[in-house]
């Protein structure tokens, strides 16, 4: 917000900014900074009575010696492309116009009945004269009913302001008009192609609207994404500092597409300048090597850091680093207790050296075995996050590039493994009432995932420390996790391994997933027979038939949980 105004006053006298609410001190700091006027109200009203508090703070005598009024709100991104090159369109016989508007549908979308007129999209209107000074206009607000839901602004006011003064012979104009494209809302439902014909706003709903609408209407939100990138000189930083404040990560990441496959043959030009750090847990130190023969794929100069629960183990853990990884510096250090296994190794005993942010980009591994699962299972997710992580130097190479090209990447880690685990729409488990009490105990915006979370599950990744510093800098004591052998779900090892993209996103940053072209294919073919079976067969029943034939427990369990979420009337 504080970009968008700057960039609107060198076009305004007078700049009038309304807060719902208080506003923080270090907020209201920055605010004043820009020299506007500062009106703070009660949090009634949504934007439409912001609105009507900041005409009445300028007020209809002063309003009629204008030449235009802006009504502009948050709820969109820009300017994407230069203000000039919009305003430039806009004729100068027009009493009112929009950036965008939204065709008429009938039956209204919201009522069932009745007609939504055509109407301006109210996240920026401009009010000309003669209009402005009118007794129509001032008739207009002084009637403004009490608006008491995000709807209500829609149907009391949005959907009304442009039909009001057309019908009073006012003339409108609208830069992005739904004749001129395929659906109704086009700044919404085709934003790649208004961005391509440099629309300059984005709206920022359009990252935690569900992603079946996306799907439903072919809303291309990547698309457009890349064509900022590419076409615009707008900080797609200011982007990702405040995106993760609005929804849940897996709806924001699926929406933004936040995937990258890279291939593991190519060597890109290799990353300058960044600091890079291996951070290891060292449980079973005989698959150590296995582990710094992956990290070999790392192509800048980088320390490591190893953890582990004795210290005779410590000793040789030392002898195989200088063995395996010469002239790497390195630290290893004995955990205080084995509690918590690597993930309080990471928040307790490698506390002082993220809170320090001596790096850029860390790596996170450990020497996962999962005894409790089958072998085959068990090399299955082991591989699964090594590769996606480390397999060649070409392929970390691109990794580290998106540390070092987005200083708004906090993230990278494998998606969710769904191959032999029963993962999707599952993978809370038993974790979510832990992970709701550490939202509120870090003070974390946003939303929790309703169902599986976008996670880091294995808890291997690379990280920007400063991404996750609310995870460093509360002091977690050894008491709270899982004394052994006791690591399950609800205990908050478990916990925190869902929670580090929430703390992630709340922080300013983004989440980012990558994979190996060959485990995207492998994924993606398992993942569309399971999606075409489920569909195919209108419920999970025979589906949890086949996999109960295996009779593995796990299988069962998983069965289980799939009967608790039928409907009734599935039988």
């Amino acid at each position: 917000m504080l970009h968008l105004i700057s960039t609107l006053q060198p076009y305004c006298g007078r700049v009038v900014f309304v807060h719902n609410g208080p506003l923080a001190s270090q907020s209201r700091t920055a605010v004043a900074a820009l020299n506007v006027e500062i009106v703070e109200r009660e949090n009634v009203g949504f934007d439409v009575w912001a609105y009507k508090a900041g005409i009445e703070r300028i007020g209809y005598d002063e309003l009629a010696k204008l030449d235009e009024l802006l009504l502009v709100n948050h709820t969109f991104y820009g300017p994407i492309f230069p203000w000039d090159e919009s305003f430039a369109k806009v004729p100068d016989d027009c009493d009112f116009w929009g950036l965008s508007a939204h065709a008429e549908v009938a039956p209204n979308p919201f009522t069932g009945k009745g007609i939504l007129h055509y109407h301006l999209n109210s996240h920026f209107i401009a009010v000309r004269q003669p209009m402005l000074g009118s007794d129509d206009f001032r008739d207009y607000w002084s009637r403004l009913p009490t608006i008491e839901s995000y709807t209500d602004s829609i149907l009391k006011h949005e959907a009304v302001f442009t039909h009001y003064f057309r019908e009073r012979g006012y003339r409108h104009f609208a830069i992005v008009e739904p004749s001129d494209y395929s659906l109704t809302n086009p700044s919404m439902f085709e934003v790649d192609e208004v961005i391509e014909h440099r629309f300059p706003a984005l709206k920022r709903r359009l990252f935690f609207h569900t992603p079946l609408l996306h799907d439903k209407l072919a809303i291309n939100l990547p698309r457009a994404l890349r064509l900022i990138e590419e076409t615009s000189n707008y900080d797609m930083s200011l982007i990702w500092e405040n995106v993760g404040r609005l929804g849940e990560p897996r709806i924001i990441g699926t929406n933004s597409a936040a995937l990258h496959i890279f291939p593991e043959d190519t060597t890109p030009e290799v990353p300058e300048c960044l600091r890079v750090a291996v951070c290891i847990h060292a449980y079973y130190v005989e698959d150590l090597p296995e582990l710094l023969g992956y990290a070999e794929n790392i192509p800048v100069a980088y320390d490591v850091i190893v953890t582990t629960d004795t210290a005779e183990k410590k000793e040789r853990i030392e002898a195989i680093i200088a063995s395996h990884a010469p002239g790497v510096q390195f630290d290893v250090r004995v955990v205080a207790q084995n509690r918590g296994r690597d993930m309080s190794a990471l928040v307790i005993t490698c506390r002082d050296v993220f809170l320090a942010d001596r790096y850029d980009a860390v790596c996170r591994l450990h020497t996962k075995r999962s005894p409790q699962d089958l072998a085959p299972r068990s090399r299955e997710f082991k591989r699964h996050l090594l590769d996606n992580l480390l397999v060649s130097r070409g392929y970390v190479t691109n990794v580290l590039r998106l540390f070092q090209s987005n200083m708004r990447v906090g993230m990278v880690f494998p998606p969710v493994i769904h191959i032999s685990y029963p993962t999707l729409g599952n993978a809370w488990f038993l974790n979510k009432p832990g992970g709701e009490r550490v939202m509120r105990e870090l003070d974390l915006r946003g939303s929790l995932d309703q169902d599986t979370p976008m996670a880091a599950f294995g808890t291997m990744f690379w990280f920007r420390p400063a991404a996750l510093r609310k995870l460093f800098a509360r002091q977690w004591k050894w008491e709270e996790f899982n004394a052994e052998p006791h690591h399950v779900d609800g205990g908050l090892a478990h916990i925190l391994e869902r929670m580090m993209t929430s703390i992630c996103l709340d922080a300013g940053y983004s989440a980012q997933q990558v994979c190996t072209p060959r485990n995207a294919a492998r994924m993606y073919t398992s993942l569309e027979y399971k999606m075409q079976y489920s569909v195919a067969n209108q419920s999970y029943k025979r589906y949890a038939a086949v996999v109960l034939q295996s009779r593995a427990p796990a299988a069962y369990n998983f069965v289980i949980r799939l009967w608790r979420m039928l409907p009734r009337s599935s039988g």
